[in-house]
């Protein structure tokens, strides 16, 4: 079983690396190009039409979701398994809740999830400004220095703003996490800014790691396991990998595949 889904996720993902450089194929020619039947290309581009990879236009015609470019929607921060963790998160916040998004690409993606309804979402993610406006959330930057090129805000200025918060719950990504070290990142400036949030969470504290995260350990230690409530991750992450978190104390939810 688990196999087939890899086979699924593999399949999909070429057929996003191939819409990157031709964006108006043609139904046979995608099927041709992936080995498989005209039936099952239908299918797929119907998913990743519902889970908001593309926008579709008659049966030959494939657009791009919200005209955003070529780049963003076909980088590598939009994986089918990325999008699963964050559809998955995204259905664990509820009506009134205020959250934290760090500046993880992973949480970005819940906004596009969300179905709860008066969600105010405090992050230090920059790239929200070009997400799609929704009635359903209010959504405010931390401010403070922007640290580029991951347009993530850090800084004294924004570590001053989330200590006036109290979140319900965060939704941290990360660079890397595993039982021995916990969670960690690339990026130094960074800590600080997702310690202080994990700190002013009164409420379960997740951690969104696709298996390329579970199991590694990054340059700079945000806190230890012991801090963290649940790991979301996707069906690729080895058992063994998932039996070491569960055995370091956490809970770990598997985001299946549509």
């Amino acid at each position: 079983m688990k196999k087939t889904k890899e086979e699924v996720s593999r399949r999909r993902n070429m057929i996003l690396r191939y819409l990157e450089y031709n964006s108006r194929p043609s139904i046979e020619k995608l099927a041709q190009k992936m080995q498989t039947s005209t039936i099952t290309i239908r299918r797929d581009l119907l998913w990743l039409q519902d889970n908001k990879y593309i926008d579709r236009s008659g049966l030959s015609t494939l657009v791009l979701n919200n005209n955003r470019s070529l780049e963003n929607i076909f980088s590598s921060t939009q994986t089918i398994e990325k999008r699963a963790i964050a559809k998955l998160a995204a259905s664990l916040v509820e009506d009134g809740d205020t959250i934290f998004l760090n500046s993880s690409s992973t949480a970005l993606l819940m906004l596009d999830y969300l179905e709860a309804v008066q969600v105010t979402v405090i992050t230090n993610n920059l790239k929200v400004l070009f997400a799609e406006p929704s009635e359903k959330s209010f959504i405010i930057l931390t401010g403070g220095e922007v640290r580029m090129p991951k347009e993530s805000l850090v800084g004294d200025f924004a570590y001053d703003n989330i200590s006036m918060v109290t979140a319900a719950k965060c939704f941290m990504g990360c660079s890397g996490i595993n039982r021995e070290t916990g969670f960690t990142t690339a990026v130094l400036q960074e800590v600080q800014i997702n310690r202080r949030m994990i700190e002013r969470t009164i409420g379960k504290k997740y951690i969104l790691a696709d298996y390329t995260k579970v199991g590694r350990t990054h340059s700079f230690l945000t806190c230890p396991l012991s801090d963290i409530d649940a790991v979301i991750t996707d069906t690729q992450t080895s058992q063994k990998e998932i039996d070491d978190l569960i055995e370091g104390g956490v809970e770990v939810i598997i985001a299946e595949q549509i």
